[in-house]
């Protein structure tokens, strides 16, 4: 279902932000309420020397930062309706004015507390008064080397909103500025969108596939100088701050912010370089079963079984995602129906949306979940992934007091893909038509295809362009290009044609411009296929660990957290169990094929 505006969408399909804010007034009022504290927040400076006043500090932070938090979700929802929409995009732009001023007026807070003695640190931390601030006293602790001075800091905050604009022009270029030429399909012309050319790529007719990915990249070769511009100054920004941090990469400092051991990287890029073979091998298989003559990067989506993709309209997808995830609890499920009849979810593509789907979550209201629904079995995961973000977000909100609850990313991606699995499994399970079994190995063995072999490959290069900063060497489109292009054909193999147009893919990666995230995707899917695999096959000890792993939010360093689930990305063990059951599907969708 499609519509060219999004006033026609029935309100249902459209997220309530009323939840928030009941009008953009109340929006207004919060705002103004918030720029007239900030002064009350600077008053602080130079007196966080005492435990008396820092607790009373970090008390004053709770007291406001709820709202804080709210008038930010207001805006940032409303630009990404429509980017545009001027007096949304005015909003956002005045949220992001707004947390530059308090960065720079509470920059003191982290060097006056970082500057007391260990002992007082460690005083305060064992202090039950201060239980619910323990891991962030913790983290200070752990970063003292790392904080600079209350001057120094101050300077860095107050170009915060300076220095994140190179993320915000990318996505107003991606999402609004870049022109693309319609494509023809059944005698029609189809205007492009992100969300168009996800599906074009599952079109049957080669030629559409081929005119969709040429003209769909042509977009982004049109105006490369300008996107590698913006994401070498985002490289030598990440790295500026990591050097002025005192840290040796911009890796190990955004390891160490996440409390992540640099090994598990590691593991993960090394065990997937040695577990590359199935996958040349189920590039090959696709080739042959295709009948293609060449094999191109464009043939890497369309379905290898045909007659056999999953076609719903939303609340049925939504309905089988439910009956998918009922292994996790009735109340579970019961939330999962709450978040549709309470309009968490915004559902379908309109023009000036933002592209792809994610959730949000806030305390003091309900998280709120990005879609651009397409009738596909890869739009129905991608339902049962984002409220698996949702339910994340919900449970931890829940039970964490406010400085504990926003998990970290380097788990974010677990309970979402959890829930695709899940999914997965409970359709090979319930399917009797052999030819959509097959269709359904095909499509976990994408899965594992495009996030753990993908993401890796995507992490890999950018380790490498990060590296190359960091070296002094500059970054220009043609460098970014050939090291792209490299390890496309390094992990696609030699059975697919590596067109020329995908050494530009990195191009078009707005999480690139969050420094070394993606990797947790990989990272992700490995311990997701774990607990999956310990839910179905142990049922309630497993689903008990799992739930309590949903409640944690960032009370614990995220590898001890994923302990509790029952995985240890310490040890090489989850990453062969996951690239041994890519290739045990890969063995079985042959059988089933005769191959």
């Amino acid at each position: 279902m499609s519509y060219s505006k999004r006033s026609e969408i029935p309100a249902q399909y459209t997220w309530d932000k009323t939840a928030i804010f009941k009008t953009p007034e109340d929006w207004e009022k919060a705002l103004k309420e918030i720029e007239a504290l900030i002064p009350a927040f600077a008053a602080y400076k130079g007196k966080l020397n005492n435990k008396e006043t820092i607790l009373e500090y970090l008390l004053f932070n709770t007291k406001h930062n709820k709202k804080i938090g709210l008038v930010y979700l207001y805006a940032f929802l409303g630009q990404d309706e429509d980017s545009k929409n001027t007096e949304a995009q005015t909003r956002w732009g005045r949220v992001m004015s707004m947390f530059a001023k308090l960065g720079e007026a509470t920059s003191f807070a982290d060097p006056e507390i970082s500057a007391n003695s260990k002992e007082t640190l460690e005083d305060m931390i064992a202090d039950p008064r201060f239980s619910d601030y323990d891991v962030s006293l913790k983290m200070i602790l752990k970063g003292k080397d790392h904080i600079l001075s209350a001057e120094e800091e101050r300077i860095i905050a107050s170009f915060s909103s300076v220095l994140g604009n190179f993320k915000a022009a990318f996505d107003r270029l991606d999402n609004g500025d870049i022109k693309w030429a319609k494509v023809t399909v059944d005698g029609k012309k189809v205007p492009l969108s992100h969300g168009v050319y996800s599906q074009l790529l599952h079109n049957p007719d080669q030629k559409v596939r081929a005119d969709a990915f040429k003209k769909y990249y042509k977009g982004y070769i049109d105006v490369i100088n300008t996107l590698s511009s913006l994401y070498a100054s985002q490289v030598k920004v990440d790295w500026t701050r990591a050097r002025t941090r005192k840290f040796g990469s911009t890796m190990e400092s955004a390891l160490f912010y996440e409390d992540v051991d640099k090994k598990v990287y590691e593991n993960l890029i090394r065990c997937i370089n040695k577990n590359l073979e199935p996958l040349h091998d189920y590039i090959a298989l696709r080739k042959e079963v295709l009948g293609l003559k060449t094999l191109n990067m464009y043939d890497l989506y369309v379905p290898m079984i045909e007659n056999a993709d999953i076609k719903l309209e939303f609340d049925d997808a939504y309905d089988l995602v439910k009956k998918a995830l009922a292994p996790l609890g009735k109340d579970y499920v019961k939330v999962l129906e709450q978040a549709r009849k309470e309009r968490w979810i915004d559902v379908y593509e309109t023009p000036g949306k933002r592209s792809g789907a994610y959730s949000i979550g806030m305390q003091g209201v309900h998280p709120f979940v990005l879609l651009n629904y397409q009738q596909t079995t890869n739009d129905i995961s991608t339902i049962a992934h984002e409220m698996g973000h949702a339910m994340h977000s919900y449970y931890s909100n829940g039970t964490q007091p406010e400085d504990k609850a926003d998990y970290k990313i380097f788990v974010a991606e677990v309970a979402s893909t959890c829930n695709e699995v899940l999914l997965l499994k409970y359709l090979l399970n319930t399917t009797e038509d052999v030819n959509v079994k097959k269709y359904l190995l095909t499509f976990y063995l994408d899965m594992l295809r495009t996030t753990m072999y993908r993401q890796a490959m995507f992490a890999e290069f950018e380790y490498i362009s990060h590296s190359m900063e960091e070296k002094g060497e500059t970054l220009t489109y043609e460098n970014l290009c050939k090291e792209y292009l490299k390890l496309n054909k390094k992990y696609y193999g030699k059975a697919v044609r590596h067109n020329k147009e995908i050494a530009y893919e990195w191009a078009r990666v707005p999480h690139f411009y969050r420094a070394f995230y993606v990797y947790k995707y990989s990272t992700g899917i490995i311990s997701a296929v774990c607990i999956a695999e310990k839910i179905l096959r142990e049922g309630k000890s497993a689903v008990a660990n799992y739930r309590k792993f949903l409640t944690l939010g960032c009370s614990m360093d995220p590898v001890s957290e994923l302990k509790v689930a029952g995985v240890n990305l310490t040890t090489n063990e989850p990453f062969d169990i996951v690239a041994k059951s890519f290739a045990d599907t890969l063995e079985e969708l042959k059988k089933l094929l005769g191959k």
